[in-house]
Formats: structure tokens, C-alpha cells, sequence
């Protein structure tokens, strides 16, 4: 089968494209021919071995595909032939990926199979931070930093879905442009950003803050906060993780909540099937509907990492597989 693999730690540019062996059948396991893969921010890492999973070398990057089952076990509610996205956590920019059942999810009808590849690690791991970690409720306010990303995207669109008023922190016109129509209520530039938040929340500041950016945004995130507030961290695509003093959080009684999706459900793998009960039904509806912001062939692999490691890329971008 054709794939992409990352056979050193150099970075985006040294991910190569060949055959490689497909996966065996194996018990318990969901063997797909992927259509489309999606590309996350843990590729960037694993190309530069700066990711906390560090699979030895050569191996096979995607966490993310959607496509349609060529096997599943006995028993389970899955057939050949039915539209899946999965979560294979690696092997996904391959023709052929072989996924525990726990982590492959039946798409309502007529899902098209790139908005499948686009939801497993951005709309999970946003259901997890704004629904349990964050307990976001009606009419609270939420500001989303890096919000023209797929997760930033994802994280305006849920927060919708749970009636909460959404501020975006984008960094050029374009950007601001990709979180409206993503549903964002008001759009703010990355310069100055925490002024003009406070006066659109007429000084209060927000319920919470969605931060995948850390870097030199931080600090400015945290002032944006309203009493009581929280900010959730995500992840650090400006690079730098930020460090703070503590009494800022005293003093204003605000709140850091660590967001490790990963880390979660590894212990209790039934709450993927949790997680799918409740996104199916908005992603049926079209509440959540990941706008689509780049497709690479296969063989162009190394470039659709680049475009998310050169923060040039809006939306999600994918692989188009098959």
C-alpha cells in the first residue's frame, strides 16, 4: 500500500512517500481503506520527535481518517462497507490502517467522508474541554485563540452548539474571515487583542478562555478573564510554553484547566462511544461542520505538515488518500 512515513526526526520536509506492508488483520481490530486522513499539530511534533509518543523509527504518522470498513470483528456493530472515521492514533496517512473498534465511529448518513476525517481529534477533544473540563454553560462567553485552526474552529462550533457567545483572536483579515463563518460572533486581531475584548465585554472580560496558541499570547489571555473565570490550556503551537506568576490567579479568583484528552480517555477507552453519542446528532444537523481548508494528495504529505508547522493553514487540512 502507498503511505507516508517518517523515517527521521528532521521535520516536515523529510517525510517520504512508498510502499509499505499493509496491516494484518487482528483481533478486535477495524481494518479501513482511508479515503481521507486528517492532519493535526502531533504530526509537526512526531516529524521533529518533539511529540510525548515517540514510535520507533520508520513509522507511519495520522491520527485521524475517514473512509470505509473492509473488515470488523464478530459482534461488533460495524460491517464492510459502512462510512467510518476512526482514530487510529498512528498509520492514518496510508491507504489501508487497521483501528481498535472503541476508536472507529459509524458516520450518520450522508456525512461526506473528508468532514469524518476532520472530527476525531479536533470535535473530541473541544467535547471534552468545553463540556467536562470547562462545564461550559448557556450565555457564558467564550474567547478562542489560533481560531482560524482546525481546532480553533472546532472549539467556535461547539460553543455555538452550546449557546455561548464566541470571540475570536485571529491574525489577519483572511483568518478573521475562516472563524466567522466557522459561527465566531466578533473577531479580534492578535495585536491588542485583550483591549478590545474588554470593550466588547464591557470591561466584564470572558467566562473562558480556549488556548492552543500559549507563547506570547498568554499573559494577555489570562488579563482578558472575567472574576471567576478560566482558561483552558490545550497546547503551545507558538512555541513557547508560557510560565506565570500564581497570584495573578489569587487575585482575581480565575482558574488554569489542563485539557489532556488523550491522557483521559486512554484510561477509560468507553468514552469515545460517550463522546460520539453526543457530537453524531450535531454533526447529522450541521451544527458542526469543520470547514475544509486545504486537501493534499498523499504524495504531498510532507507539505501538509509544513502548512500546519508555517501556521499558513486555516481550517482543517487533509490527505486525499484514495
Amino acid at each position: 500500500m502507498l503511505s507516508a512515513l517518517i523515517s527521521s526526526t528532521d521535520g516536515p520536509a523529510a517525510i517520504t512517500v512508498g510502499e509499505s506492508p499493509e496491516p494484518e488483520p487482528a483481533p478486535g481490530m477495524v481494518v479501513i481503506d482511508v479515503v481521507y486522513a486528517g492532519v493535526s499539530f502531533p504530526d509537526v511534533l512526531l516529524s521533529r520527535g518533539e511529540y510525548q509518543l515517540q514510535p520507533p523509527l520508520p513509522f507511519i504518522p495520522g491520527s485521524e481518517v475517514a473512509g470505509v470498513v473492509r473488515s470488523a470483528p464478530d459482534g461488533s456493530a460495524l460491517a464492510a462497507g459502512d462510512a467510518v472515521a476512526a482514530f487510529p492514533m498512528l498509520g492514518g496517512f496510508a491507504e489501508t490502517v487497521a483501528v481498535p473498534a472503541p476508536m472507529v465511529f459509524a458516520l450518520p448518513d450522508g456525512v461526506a467522508l473528508d468532514v469524518g476525517a476532520a472530527l476525531p481529534m479536533n470535535y473530541f477533544t473541544m467535547d471534552f474541554a468545553l463540556r467536562r473540563r470547562a462545564a461550559l454553560q448557556p450565555g457564558q462567553t467564550v474567547l478562542v485563540q489560533g481560531a482560524a485552526g482546525g481546532l480553533g474552529t472546532a472549539a467556535i462550533q461547539l460553543a455555538r452548539a452550546l449557546e455561548a457567545r464566541v470571540i475570536a483572536v485571529v491574525s489577519t483579515p483572511a483568518k478573521a474571515e475562516v472563524a466567522r463563518a466557522a459561527g465566531a460572533h466578533d473577531t479580534v486581531p492578535a495585536d491588542g487583542f485583550a483591549s478590545a475584548v474588554k470593550d466588547l465585554t464591557g470591561g466584564r472580560g470572558v467566562d473562558l478562555v480556549v488556548d492552543p496558541v500559549g507563547g506570547d499570547r498568554f499573559t494577555d489571555s489570562l488579563r482578558c478573564l472575567a472574576p471567576e473565570g478560566a482558561l483552558l490550556v490545550l497546547g503551545f503551537t507558538g512555541g513557547e510554553i508560557p510560565t506565570i506568576k500564581v497570584n495573578r490567579l489569587l487575585l482575581a479568583n480565575t482558574s488554569l484547566i489542563g485539557v489532556n484528552w488523550g491522557g483521559f480517555w486512554m484510561r477509560q477507552p468507553e468514552f469515545l462511544a460517550e463522546q460520539w453519542q453526543r457530537l453524531a446528532p450535531l454533526v447529522a444537523s450541521g451544527a458542526l461542520a469543520p470547514p475544509i481548508g486545504a486537501v493534499y494528495p498523499l504524495r504531498e504529505a510532507a507539505a501538509a505538515v509544513e502548512s500546519l508547522a508555517a501556521r499558513s493553514a486555516t481550517g482543517k487540512v487533509l490527505l486525499r488518500v484514495r
